[in-house]
């Protein structure tokens, strides 16, 4: 992992703590994952959350959580 990756995760980790953050370099999949602490509610997989979010690029990773942020704020309602 670079420098630069590790300034992103610790940055993903401050501003999206429900969100445990992996790399893995497995052939055919994404290589960077965010896995959530606890379960999503069935509401909240409805309107579109996951649990489990794998993207190629760490800096693609970045904007997902923020985005299923958004979900479960519109899901409250």
């Amino acid at each position: 992992m670079t420098d630069y990756e590790r300034r992103l995760i610790d940055l993903l980790v401050s501003t999206h703590p429900a969100w445990r953050y992996e790399e893995h370099d497995l052939p055919g999949l994404p290589r960077w994952w965010a896995v959530r602490y606890h379960p999503l509610r069935p509401d909240q997989r409805r309107a579109g959350a996951r649990d489990v979010l794998g993207r190629t690029t760490l800096h693609r990773l970045a904007r997902a959580p923020a985005r299923h942020d958004e979900i479960l704020h519109r899901s409250r309602y």
